[in-house]
């Protein structure tokens, strides 16, 4: 008899051309955007998307802010390296994402078979960062997948003053900003001429 309790496993897909064009190959970060309004609705379907990447143990650092109001813009760009200016200014949504260094407090839910793993990482700062070094950037890399597969250009951005911002922004010091995302639709020359990948030969080796 069939135990109808237990979901079937699901199959692997492959991605056909488009998708695969539309998230690696022809996606390109924009350094200007189009006017075309980005809609709160999307932004929340780009974190639904993106927070299904892996993280080791499950403990899921990354949080997002997105700066929507012009107030909360003027701030931003006030933080931006000045080559950044111009193109978050034109951005029509924008993310900060950080890291949250209390990230262990969630453990109990997020791994609710090892819950004494909140214990460990609470008292030991330099497997706190870690944590955060290894699973933050692995999150931010499937957000920028996400804005892609939601069909639009994300231009990140390490250009910034992270502790100014963070000032700003977290100023009770528990998330750290690690990346700005630029988000929208392309504008006007959005792209700069593609630069060369290094050749498989210089990066793959078979053991």
């Amino acid at each position: 008899m069939t135990d109808l309790s237990v979901a079937p496993a699901p199959g692997l897909t492959a991605l056909d051309a488009a998708g695969r064009a539309a998230l690696f190959t022809e996606a390109r970060t924009a350094n200007s955007f189009a006017d075309t309004p980005v809609t709160d609705e999307e932004l929340s379907s780009i974190w639904e998307l993106a927070r299904w990447a892996p993280t080791a143990a499950n403990l899921q650092p990354l949080r997002v802010l997105y700066v929507r109001t012009p107030e909360g813009r003027e701030r931003l760009l006030g933080h931006m390296a000045e080559g950044n200016r111009a193109k978050t200014a034109s951005a029509p949504a924008v993310a900060v994402l950080a890291v949250d260094s209390r990230f262990y407090e969630h453990i109990p839910h997020t791994l609710p078979f090892r819950p004494e793993l909140k214990d460990v990482y609470e008292g030991n700062a330099e497997l706190q960062q870690r944590a955060v070094d290894f699973n933050g950037p692995m999150q931010a890399a499937y957000f920028i997948l996400s804005v892609r597969a939601h069909g639009l250009a994300a231009g990140p951005m390490g250009g910034f003053d992270r502790e100014g911002l963070d000032a700003d922004f977290f100023a009770d010091g528990r998330w750290k900003s690690i990346l700005v995302v630029n988000i929208g639709h392309p504008g006007e020359n959005p792209w700069f001429d593609r630069l060369p990948r290094l050749d498989h030969e210089e990066i793959v080796r078979w053991a």
